[in-house]
């Protein structure tokens, strides 16, 4: 279609920018116009079918080994898993790299040449049945023929070179390519890294290390078994078979891995590369490390500059302070001075002026009086006030004595109020010393201190507070703080042994009121046996009413620690230790100590929730 002049050309969009990429050609059409490119044929020279077919067949029959029937004659049909597959059909050129058609047309070579009838038209002489050569043509080809059974035999190739190149750093990459190369067929991932040479760089030289030291290998030595499982007679022998060659399997795959490992330690020492490596990056990491010296240092140095700055600056600070302070106290020092010697001078001036009317004294007793006055007046009397009085005695010293006694009878009321003032302060620290003393304290009250002061010996965190909580607990009423328990606790110290004798004497005569033993018989005759009172009291009531003593309560403990709660008639027996108190005492005291130890634990804990509410 012709444009029209009037048609318009008009931009709808902008293309993409080109892309370059890379092929690679392949493919048998590629292979056939490579040859007749460098043969420099023509396409009439040669079709792709057939003249390509028959030039590859050649090449290849070219890698087959040359017939040697002296070889197929040397062969033992017996010992056929010895005998080398690969040469047998004539493929010891090619081997494993030998392709499943090259080993068909290999053996159909041997077949046309060596079977039996072939052999006979010749007019050669054939053994009977499985004794003749050509069993071994036939058990290589089922060898080679079937994959699974030609990677056995290749697992164990007899061409196979298994030696390890010993550790030598001479010429490394010549002596341990090859090693690495040969063993690269075993692998099951394909592309298998190559050694490289000195030039190679870091990142693959660790990739190469990496796979070979993580080597996934195919080989197995199933080809090796020395009894084949399909001759058992019976699944218990095939069993057994198969055990025994499982273990020598796992055994050489062992022996195959330590063979692999030692193969890339051996290169891993030996490889120049590595210790370049390493050389290069223990020089990275000490330039780092002295890069980091470096950075420390410079930052310590920055650190100590600005902190030298700052001490600098504090130092001229303080001794411009110290300047103005000493400025300041020369100052007041001068004005100090000043003030002195003006009050030396009114001092002197004022008497002076009292000399001179000689103290306003008509007498020598008034003389004294007035020097006395004089002096008070002196000691307590401001510089203005000595200003002022000096003053008006100059102006007017018929009416100075006036003045004086106004002076005096001022100071005199000064004094006078500060001793009131005094007087009130101390009386008011007295009534607030003497406030709780002034609380009456009950018998049961003051029994309860003691106990409490006994249960709760000094060091006791908040002890007096505890106290304090202690006896509000036992004494219903009670209304006495920490400060009124310690002043209690002060007093009984000062009257300790009379006060106490007279709590425990009061204590035992309530005791016995609200208790009344039985009579006891006659006792104006003495006793035949040798008893104390509270064995006599246990024997014939049964029961000890008198406070426990020290030695008692110490037998007490010693017998619950020796009798144990799983002893049994344990309570009798601790009654026999302690022989002045009955089984209910014993019983009736340990209850109490438990009491009392629970008690002290509540007391402590409501003073901690107190103390932390607070």
């Amino acid at each position: 279609m012709i444009p029209d002049e009037k048609d318009v050309t008009k931009v709808l969009g902008t293309l993409s920018s080109l892309l370059s990429l890379d092929y690679e050609p392949v493919g048998r059409w590629f292979e056939a116009h490579h040859r007749r490119a460098h043969s420099l044929h023509s396409h009439s020279h040669h079709s792709l079918d057939s003249s390509s077919s028959e030039s590859e067949e050649e090449a290849e029959e070219d890698q087959f080994d040359d017939e040697d029937e002296s070889l197929l004659l040397r062969l033992d049909p017996k010992e056929w898993k010895k005998q080398d597959h690969y040469a047998v059909l004539g493929l010891s050129k090619l081997r494993y790299r030998a392709s499943e058609d090259q080993i068909k047309r290999a053996y159909k070579l041997k077949v046309l040449t060596h079977h039996p009838d072939k052999r006979k038209a010749r007019g050669k002489v054939v053994k009977d049945g499985e004794d003749d050569y050509f069993t071994c043509i036939t058990k290589a080809y089922e060898i080679l023929g079937n994959k699974q059974k030609r990677r056995s035999f290749d697992s164990v190739d007899p061409e196979f070179e298994d030696s390890i190149p010993s550790s030598t750093k001479e010429n490394f990459f010549e002596v341990f390519g090859p090693a690495f190369d040969r063993n690269s067929r075993w692998s099951i991932k394909k592309r298998v890294p190559k050694l490289g040479d000195e030039n190679t760089p870091f990142e693959d030289v660790n990739n190469f290390y990496s796979f070979w030291y993580e080597f996934e290998s195919w080989r197995e030595f199933s080809y090796l078994d020395e009894e084949e499982k399909e001759l058992g007679e019976n699944r218990e022998e095939r069993r057994w078979i198969e055990k025994q060659n499982k273990a020598a399997r796992q055994k050489l795959k062992r022996e195959e891995m330590v063979r692999l490992r030692q193969l890339v330690d051996n290169a891993y020492t030996c490889d120049p590369r590595i210790s370049k490596f390493k050389e290069e990056e223990k020089e990275r990491k000490n330039a780092v490390k002295r890069a980091k010296q470096e950075a420390a240092r410079l930052r310590q140095e920055e650190e100590d500059k600005k902190r030298n700055e700052i001490l600098e600056a504090e130092r001229k600070k303080r001794e411009k302070e110290e300047e103005i302070a000493k400025a300041q106290a020369m100052l007041a020092k001068k004005e100090k001075d000043a003030f002195k010697k003006q009050l030396k001078k009114e001092r002197k001036t004022l008497r002076g002026f009292m000399k001179d009317l000689d103290y306003f004294a008509e007498n020598d007793n008034d003389r004294i009086t007035m020097m006395q006055n004089l002096d008070k007046l002196l000691e307590l009397l401001t510089l203005p006030h000595l200003q002022e009085l000096n003053e008006s005695l100059s102006k007017d010293k018929a009416n100075g004595k006036n003045s004086f006694m106004q002076k005096l009878k001022v100071v005199n009321d000064q004094i006078e109020e500060e001793k009131r003032q005094h007087l009130e302060l101390t009386q008011q620290k007295s009534s607030g010393d003497h406030h709780s003393v002034g609380k009456s304290w009950s018998e049961l009250e003051i029994q309860t201190l003691i106990k409490g002061v006994n249960l709760f010996p000094a060091g006791t965190q908040d002890r007096w507070e505890v106290i304090a909580n202690f006896i509000t607990q036992h004494v219903p009423g009670n209304n006495k703080n920490a400060k009124d328990v310690l002043s209690k606790a002060k007093e009984l110290q000062k009257n300790d042994v009379k006060l106490r004798e007279e709590v425990k004497k009061n204590a035992f005569s309530q005791y016995e009121q609200s208790h009344k033993a039985a009579k006891s018989g006659d006792m104006d005759k003495p006793s035949e046996r040798l008893e104390s009172v509270g064995e006599q009291q246990v024997r014939e009531t049964g029961t000890n009413p008198a406070p426990w003593t020290a030695d008692e309560q110490k037998l007490l403990e010693q017998a619950l620690k020796s009798f144990p709660a799983s002893e049994a008639d344990r309570w009798d027996k601790i009654a026999s230790v302690v022989s002045s108190r009955s089984k209910k005492d014993c019983m009736k005291r340990y209850k109490e100590l438990c009491e009392l130890v629970k008690a002290k634990k509540q007391a402590q804990t409501a003073v901690a929730a107190k103390n932390k509410k607070s």
